[in-house]
């Protein structure tokens, strides 16, 4: 008598385990089939006539510039009292090449000792390959 209660215990389990896989089987195939009704009311992809295309002249060229010096105030500046969504407004500068050499006047090369030794090298093997 046992037995058969123990074999009843295990297909009840196992009818269990079925009807769940049969039913969460049933929800992934009704999902594909509304993802195929969503999909067929959406308009076709872009033909390649429709996109757009390259200018007559070619690629638009990066243009660099160097604008004005804006003057901020010493307090700094609350979004509200920028100009032009935070540029100022600056405009074009009359004298590029005087505004760059003034810029890059403080630039100086990088010099010193170069890359650090690790722990336990020779005593000559600072610089690498590149020595």
């Amino acid at each position: 008598m046992d037995m058969i209660l123990s074999v009843d215990a295990t297909l009840s389990h196992s009818a269990w385990f079925f009807i769940v896989g049969v039913i969460i089987a049933g929800f992934l195939l009704a999902g594909f089939k509304l993802g195929q009704r969503v999909r067929a009311k959406e308009p076709p992809p872009p033909t390649p006539e429709s996109q757009p295309h390259l200018p007559e002249g070619g690629a638009v060229h990066e243009v660099r510039e160097e604008r004005d010096h804006v003057e901020i105030p010493e307090g700094g500046l609350r979004p509200h009292e920028m100009q032009g969504y935070g540029n100022f407004g600056s405009t074009t500068s009359a004298h590029p090449d005087e505004v760059r050499a003034e810029r890059e006047s403080g630039y100086k090369p990088v010099t010193g000792p170069g890359p650090h030794p690790q722990p336990g090298a020779p005593p000559d093997a600072g610089r690498g390959a590149h020595a």
